[in-house]
């Protein structure tokens, strides 16, 4: 009930603000373990596409556009988070790729990570793909195929072959 919820929390801004710190903390443990289950970074990588995917799935897309509209502190959290956390995710798994040979060896990893993170944020941007036009598990498979075709080896490739053909 109403009487009850608010006994734990102070408004709805808190309520949000309160999903977003669990949904962070479950996002962070989903990574640690993605980490210590791959076999190589391509794996690792194809594993957080098929996360956000699922979550994707389960997010309204106007959700999005509501947290940073109405939740400023709460889209402020998850945006810290994917600036932060994702962000150092992806560097040290492009580190990684690029020392075994996976990924291209003309890489900048900063670069690189701060350009997926951002990406990953424009594809949930529903002026730019609106959910009515835009399947969003074509457009996040057409996204993620297009970051991991641009920065796999050769032996990367051959790689990304034998986990392919499907992110779902």
């Amino acid at each position: 009930s109403k009487k009850t919820l608010y006994q734990h929390v102070e408004n709805k801004s808190d309520l949000v603000s309160k999903i977003i710190q669990d949904h962070i903390s479950s996002e962070k443990s989903c990574m640690s373990e993605f980490e210590k289950d791959a076999s190589d970074p391509v794996e690792h990588m194809l594993m957080i596409a098929r996360y956000v995917l699922q979550v994707l799935r389960e997010v309204r897309p106007a959700a999005m556009y509501d947290l940073q509209k109405y939740y400023r502190d709460a889209w402020r959290m998850m945006d810290k988070f994917h600036q932060e956390h994702v962000y150092k995710t992806i560097r040290a798994n492009l580190e990684s790729g690029i020392e075994l040979g996976l990924y291209r060896s003309d890489l900048d990893p900063d670069i690189i990570a701060k350009i997926y993170v951002g990406k990953t944020m424009v594809i949930t941007d529903e002026e730019l793909f609106p959910a009515i036009d835009y399947d969003r598990d074509t457009l996040f498979s057409e996204y993620i195929t297009y970051h991991l075709r641009g920065i796999l080896s050769t032996k990367g490739l051959q790689k990304l072959e034998t986990y392919q053909p499907s992110f779902s």
